[in-house]
């Protein structure tokens, strides 16, 4: 099952047929029902109790309402070795080569819930980049208690420049207004997603520039190993979406352009489609 945010109210998809759960007035109505330990019995209890609806994609908002978007690093080869060469000039060449290997994560901060932008809308590209790049993401849907709810897709817009010339840039590469995706649903499901393929696409005037794929195989690091660390001496009443790490990096002499048309698909989950503006 696929929970939606719209300005319609949540929906269910289920087999291709859509089902209100909720009319979902407020932020607040959405962020009690990502909290909900039910939220799968009550979503079943929409399917079996309500009539199909008409489903509007237009209306689709990003998944997330008060919750913070976190995201890991380095957790795919690919990854490993884009912040190695984009790093190594100014000496961080070894240190991520250390946590690709090290028991704890790199976690940071990327997005609390209103900067996200969802299906369709735009990114951005810092002013003061010269290199940036989209990363695709598979993203966690974790509740209050740190259970794994479901899954969606993420678009962690960075600027590998600024974070290549200090590892401490990281928190400007990485956090503006602009730089998060979220979307187009939620899968519903605590089973791990082993080998589902990630794909990214890159238009550009209505050209094919860049496509790369990738399968969740290749993600190191467990997902609920991730949620642990999250969790240490932190909470999250709201709940929270965890970013796992990307590995589709382009190459070193690809950065994107306003009008670039992104695309990142998730095997199971769907579509999430953003332009660079």
């Amino acid at each position: 099952m696929k929970l939606y945010r719209t300005t319609q109210g949540a929906f269910v998809e289920e087999d291709g047929r859509f089902y209100r759960v909720s009319a979902l007035a407020s932020t607040e109505e959405w962020d009690h029902l990502i909290c909900d330990l039910g939220l799968k019995a009550r979503v079943s209890a929409a399917v079996n109790r309500n009539s199909v609806v008409s489903f509007d994609a237009t209306t689709v908002l990003p998944p997330v309402g008060s919750q913070e978007v976190w995201a890991a690093g380095v957790t795919y080869f690919r990854s490993r070795k884009a912040r190695m060469e984009e790093s190594a000039d100014a000496g961080g060449g070894d240190f991520y080569d250390r946590v690709y290997t090290a028991e704890r994560p790199e976690l940071f901060f990327k997005a609390p819930g209103w900067r996200v932008v969802g299906p369709g809308d735009p990114v951005r590209i810092r002013a003061d980049a010269k290199w940036s790049v989209p990363e695709p993401e598979l993203t966690l849907v974790i509740n209050p208690s740190g259970s794994i709810v479901g899954y969606t897709i993420g678009n962690d817009m960075s600027s590998r420049d600024i974070e290549g010339e200090n590892p401490l840039y990281l928190p400007q590469a990485k956090v503006y207004d602009g730089s998060c995706a979220l979307g187009p649903c939620i899968l519903l499901s605590s089973t791990r997603l082993t080998e589902n393929l990630i794909r990214l696409e890159i238009m550009r005037r209505g050209e094919a520039l860049f496509t790369g794929t990738t399968s969740l195989s290749e993600l190191k690091r467990e997902p609920q190993q991730l949620v642990q660390f999250l969790f240490r001496d932190q909470s999250f009443p709201r709940g929270v979406f965890l970013m796992t790490g990307t590995g589709i990096v382009p190459g070193d002499d690809f950065t994107l352009q306003p009008g670039d048309v992104i695309r990142i698909a998730i095997d199971g989950i769907g579509v999430l489609d953003n332009y660079v503006a």
